[in-house]
């Protein structure tokens, strides 16, 4: 099948071609337009062993049976919407759209077209995660009281549109709010009703994004969950950051650090390293994306859950707004 990714802006971009290009089923197409020429540490472009075509529209024009969408958070519904004029099914990166009515004007999209249209949440596949959604379906826990989520990382000056508010919609409420917030909807059965945030410029104050901030939701059942979604790693941390969360139940609790397999140490001199070797999540959301077009089926988790996080994120804003909890 022929896989195409539309832009190698975003830091998953590499990981994404790399696996495809080496997947025995796909033929990788690329179009990478506004990346020609760039100095962003990382890019990557000739690394990618992909055909590659000047424009979006070139690159459509060859007949994708499905589009993996990598560019700035700003740009995904109009290549959202154009991909879905083609028939190809779409993986779009998180968060799915900078405004909710962006959102749902792709999910119209893509219905309207007949095809899927994917969030890129590869850490719901991670089988730490899958354990504990196991553990509270089974009643191990009794019935949950709260969760607690941590999803650090730095500031991503390697790719400075994370930290642009009008391409990236914000900044670290934004960019990790929503995989916490995906991987509660798994775990609690009731829908969030409210929101409660708060957010900072102390680390990192010549950001023009905030760099700082705790997430705060309330569901209907009365459970209460908190995300810790600050870029407060320093730039001499050896990996990107992490993410973690606890639950607390009636009958027990569950930590779970979904990067926790690795050896860590350091270098002569000093250098601190980390080595993971778990799985590689970005490699299980592709299988489910590439099986929803072979199959040609509606993925999981799909464009309605990309919905779904991006209001949790656009109440908080709200709240950081009003200094008042915003209903859902």
């Amino acid at each position: 099948m022929k896989i195409a990714l539309a832009s190698l802006a975003h830091v998953h971009a590499g990981s994404y071609a790399a696996q495809l290009a080496a997947h025995p089923e796909v033929e990788l197409l690329v179009a990478d337009p506004d990346g020609v020429g760039s100095t962003e540490a990382g890019r990557g472009r000739e690394a990618v062993d992909a055909t590659f075509f000047d424009s979006y529209q070139e690159m459509f024009a060859a007949g994708p049976d499905g589009v993996v969408v990598c560019t700035e958070n700003l740009h995904h519904r109009t290549i959202v919407e154009a991909a879905a004029a083609t028939g190809a099914y779409v993986l779009c990166e998180k968060p799915l759209a900078t405004t909710v009515p962006d959102a749902e004007s792709m999910i119209a999209a893509c219905a309207a077209a007949g095809v899927g249209l994917m969030t890129a949440y590869p850490v719901r596949f991670s089988p730490a995660v899958r354990a504990a959604q196991q553990a509270v379906a089974s009643g191990q826990l009794g019935k949950l009281v709260g969760l607690t989520g941590v999803n650090n990382g730095k500031l991503p000056s390697g790719r400075a549109w994370f930290a642009d508010p009008d391409l990236a919609g914000g900044g670290a409420l934004m960019d990790h709010t929503v995989h916490l917030a995906d991987i509660f909807s798994l775990l609690v059965s009731a829908p969030p009703v409210e929101v409660y945030a708060l957010s900072n410029h102390i680390l990192h104050p010549e950001a023009a994004v905030e760099t700082g901030g705790v997430v705060v939701i309330r569901y209907a059942d009365g459970t209460v969950a908190s995300i810790d979604c600050s870029w407060s790693r320093p730039d001499g941390f050896p990996t990107w950051g992490g993410l973690s969360f606890g639950l607390v139940g009636e009958k027990g609790t569950v930590q779970v650090d979904a990067f926790g397999q690795a050896v860590t140490g350091f270098r002569a001199g000093g250098e601190s390293r980390w080595l993971g070797y778990g799985p590689d999540l970005d490699r299980l959301l592709l299988t489910e994306f590439l099986s929803s077009v072979r199959e040609r089926r509606r993925p999981v988790p799909d464009g309605e859950q990309g919905l779904a996080t991006l209001r949790i994120v656009t109440a908080a804003y709200e709240s950081t707004r009003t200094g008042q909890p915003v209903k859902i």
